[in-house]
């Protein structure tokens, strides 16, 4: 009895044929154990990728709030990411150096610290008030680079949190 090729891809090797079923079988299952470890091992890349882009999207768009105080005493943790911090704008700080850059300090309690913030101020911003930046903190220093001051005006924040709106010298700023 002669040998007859198989139909497809194996028609392709003469050699194999219907009398070398095993020889078929084998080839057969090699391809698929390839093709699976193939997809398990892109499906494993996919995953990684995915969720190294969750974890970064996650975590840059997370912007904590700290006051001044609660920003000294965690500095090592905080590092350079961005963060959102609160403070009293000490009176008699505020220096404008150019149109685009304005340099001020902020306190909370008895700390304090050094901002300089690019962009132009709101217009309700002045000495005696709550602020928050928007910023990180430069280098390994207690300054502050922010590139957005959100004034706190309203009589509803002060009532809500009178501990945080203490201006310098313990005084509530109304």
């Amino acid at each position: 009895m002669g040998a007859v090729p198989l139909p497809g891809a194996v028609a392709r090797d003469s050699a194999i044929t219907r009398d070398d079923g095993a020889a078929v079988a084998a080839l057969r299952a090699s391809r698929a154990r390839r093709t699976r470890r193939r997809l398990s091992l892109t499906g494993l890349v996919l995953a990684a990728a995915l969720g190294f882009l969750v974890y970064k999207a996650l975590t840059s768009a997370i912007v904590y709030f700290k006051t001044a105080k609660e920003a000294v005493a965690s500095r090592a943790q905080l590092g350079g990411s961005t963060f959102q911090i609160e403070g009293v704008v000490v009176r008699g700080s505020v220096r404008t150096i150019n149109t685009s850059r304005i340099d001020f300090t902020i306190a909370s309690g008895d700390v304090r610290v050094p901002v300089e913030n690019s962009g132009a101020p709101p217009q309700l911003f002045q000495p005696g008030i709550p602020v928050v930046l928007v910023g990180h903190f430069v280098g390994s220093t207690d300054r502050f680079a922010s590139d957005q001051i959100l004034v706190k005006h309203s009589n509803a924040y002060i009532a809500a949190h009178p501990r945080r709106v203490r201006g310098v010298g313990g005084a509530v700023v109304r």
